[in-house]
């Protein structure tokens, strides 16, 4: 792939300069986790391309696993974790974050989030793939926006934590082999460089790169397209979770219908009516996400119907009402009661499984740089995402970086410089370029031949194009953040290609119908596909 180091020229000479001690990129819960677990005699800078409150954890409806109940044990939810993620977990990083769940549940209750309760307790639900009801939430299916209300406030007190809104980090700054900061781009100032004795990444996940997504726009992979360009390993980028359920009418954001809604008993129906999980699964609707994700992609192939349906009809209405007002409220906008009308739901592209890759302290492979949450390939998930496993990813790998990055920048005895980086783009092309007509171009041809099904000819054809399109786009040096955020996408999105490819068989998200099964023979013992620039 052509890549160039940088996206964009610049000169340290003549560059506006920023100095902090850690600096956290990324305003989602592993971000923001990670900055308020950094020492308060240290400065933290925390950088976010858009508003602090539009991350994927602010949309996150369903809920934070975590063992909590009387008669669950920490070993069910390390088990239901192994399961879903089809033998390519790391048994002892999905321990550690199982074991370490209920203590940053708690540790955001004493910061004001307010979770749903019953009888004075935490409410608990379950949702598919999970063995026993262990998903705590909170204002019915608005989990992600009162946990991000109570960690931004306390972010936004803390006196040695800055929140920088609308800060594109454009790339790492790297010098003799490790990151020392970062090039961004923020309004009125532009370009401006950032030099950190420690990096945490933890700027999420690349949804975008598909048409049909339950992501907000922010999601366009930049700290993964960023990390590689300055050096980092990827691993498994093939994986990509599909949310099995997601709203399906025209001219609607393509809005996701919460796991949470199965777990509470909701039915999967196509068109006809038929409940297609009760022959495709023994666990029915509560099946993992990829499992259920190719029964609906086979059942819309079957029936030649765009969508299947979500029944909520034989549930109490107080309950589904009380329990889903988000859901009800978007869909009330189109005409649907989710109590009585079956909801038009398909799947879409939901959770980068795969990412930069971390240890179990939240290291990558660059010195100096941490990363947390969606942007990470951690070894939690494997190749497939368990309900309702990434916020409390975030939580955990948050506060480990948020600790080691902390330690490590107190243990350097270097004081803070401008080093003498610079960067030039030979940007020689002058015909203009739509970028919006590239960019909506490259989301649905991930959608036709890197999608839930999957064969080399269809991904051998899409590498074709992203190659050509990659060799135009990625040479140019925009000046606005359309034009970043389409060369970040056609970077994550050749190496998901890459990934799924080399991966010759079929596991977890990753279904290959040239090769349909599992090879435990060539992939087994936690083979992984990595990329390094």
């Amino acid at each position: 792939m052509l890549s160039p180091r940088y996206l964009v020229s610049f000169d340290a000479r003549k560059a506006i300069h920023r100095f902090t001690d850690v600096l956290v990129i990324g305003g989602g819960i592993a971000g923001l986790r990670a900055a308020l677990e950094v020492p308060p005699h240290l400065d933290v800078l925390v950088t976010t391309k858009d508003k602090i409150t539009e991350s994927n954890s602010t949309y996150a409806q369903g809920g934070i696993a975590s063992v909590l109940g009387k008669d669950d044990k920490f070993e069910n939810h390390v088990d239901d974790t192994l399961v879903a993620g089809d033998g390519l977990c790391h048994p002892d990083v999905v321990e550690l974050v199982v074991r370490e769940a209920p203590d940053e549940i708690e540790k955001l209750v004493d910061w004001g989030t307010q979770f749903d309760l019953e009888n004075g307790t935490l409410a608990l639900t379950r949702e598919g793939g999970h063995s026993h009801r262990r998903i705590v939430h909170a204002l019915g299916d608005g989990t992600g926006h009162e946990v991000m209300r109570a960690i931004i406030a306390k972010a936004k007190a803390a006196e040695n934590i800055t929140l920088w809104d609308e800060t594109f980090t454009l790339d790492l700054l790297t010098h003799e082999g490790a990151c020392v900061g970062a090039v961004c781009w923020r309004p009125g100032i532009a370009k401006e460089l950032i030099w950190a004795k420690q990096v945490v990444l933890a700027s999420g996940g690349c949804g975008m790169v598909y048409r049909e997504t339950t992501n907000p726009p922010v999601a366009t992979g930049d700290g993964m397209a960023a990390a590689y360009r300055a050096g980092a390993e990827l691993r498994d980028m093939e994986f990509m979770q599909f949310h099995p359920t997601v709203l399906y009418v025209a001219g609607s954001a393509r809005f996701l219908i919460s796991e949470a809604a199965r777990g509470e008993g909701a039915y999967l129906r196509d068109v006809n009516g038929e409940r297609f999980m009760l022959t495709d699964d023994p666990r029915h609707e509560l099946a993992p996400r990829d499992v259920v994700a190719r029964a609906i992609f086979r059942t819309m192939e079957r029936t030649q119907h765009p969508n299947v349906y979500l029944d909520l009809s034989h549930l109490p209405r107080e309950t589904v009402l009380t329990r889903f007002p988000g859901i009800n409220k978007v869909c009330r906008g189109f005409g649907l009661d989710i109590t009585t009308d079956r909801i038009p739901v398909r799947p879409g592209a939901h959770y980068t499984i795969g990412g930069v890759t971390t240890d179990a302290d939240g290291r990558t492979t660059l010195p100096n740089l941490w990363a947390a949450g969606e942007v990470t390939s951690s070894g939690l998930h494997g190749a497939n995402r368990l309900a309702s496993n990434s916020l409390i990813e975030g939580l955990v790998f948050g506060a480990k970086c948020g600790r080691g990055a902390g330690a490590a920048a107190e243990g350097m005895k270097t004081t803070l410089a401008a080093l003498p980086l610079r960067h030039a783009v030979d940007d020689l092309i002058a015909e203009p370029l739509d970028v919006a007509d590239v960019t909506n171009s490259l989301r649905a041809l991930m959608v036709r031949k890197l999608g839930i099904v999957r064969d080399r000819s269809r991904m051998d054809e899409a590498t074709r194009d992203v190659d050509f399109w990659c060799r135009y786009v990625l040479a140019r040096e925009f000046r606005d953040r359309a034009g970043w955020e389409l060369q970040n996408l056609l970077t994550v999105a050749r190496l998901m290609l890459d990934g799924a490819i080399e991966r010759d068989e079929s596991r977890g998200t990753h279904f290959r119908s040239d090769y349909p099964e599992k090879n435990e023979r060539k992939w087994g013992k936690l083979r992984h596909t990595t990329a390094k620039r």
